[in-house]
């Protein structure tokens, strides 16, 4: 479709009501941040397609869409779990001190002993608020242990994203 960057920033649950519209799980936070963007492309057979929302609201148990094009329950059925992602130059820009996960992906971490503890596999949230950083072992790598280490301001020191390192206070055997 394009050689533009895109972000996944959901991805559809399944329908909602019989007139089309989605049930929508947002990466987003808050979780209603989807919504700012009026074109969404969803991930259709490995194909990225556009879609223009309609409409969209938060509802008690998240976020529900409407997309054009989209007019009845099956025609949004066939839409169900497939990624929802914007292109990367319509995300804001962050502040200085924060970043986009998707930017941290992939990143080598060293504790401040110079020990490389891995790469950063993904993040996620714990539930408590705070983020964690899962690693997995590459090369160069102390061990062959996955890790999981909290996004947080005491234990993440420096962020690098031109060298592509993230520094931390966490020992090789915590």
């Amino acid at each position: 479709m394009t050689d533009q960057e895109i972000t996944v920033l959901g991805k559809v649950a399944t329908a909602f009501g019989i007139k089309g519209w989605i049930k929508v799980y947002s990466f987003t936070d808050p979780v209603s941040n989807i919504l700012d963007y009026p074109i969404w492309l969803l991930n259709i057979n490995g194909e990225w397609r556009k879609f223009e929302v309609e409409a969209g609201q938060t509802q008690s148990k998240g976020i529900v869409a409407k997309l054009q094009g989209i007019t009845d329950r099956d025609a949004a059925l066939a839409l169900s779990q497939t990624e929802i992602a914007v292109y990367t130059s319509q995300l804001p820009e962050p502040d200085d001190d924060e970043f986009y996960w998707f930017q941290l992906e992939g990143l080598k971490v060293v504790n401040t002993q110079g020990q490389l503890l891995g790469k950063v596999k993904e993040l996620f949230d714990s539930g408590g608020g705070n983020q964690v950083m899962k690693l997995t072992n590459c090369e160069g790598s102390i061990d062959q242990l996955q890790r999981l280490i909290p996004y947080v301001d005491t234990i993440v020191l420096d962020v690098d994203l031109e060298t592509k390192v993230i520094q931390v206070e966490w020992e090789a055997d915590y």
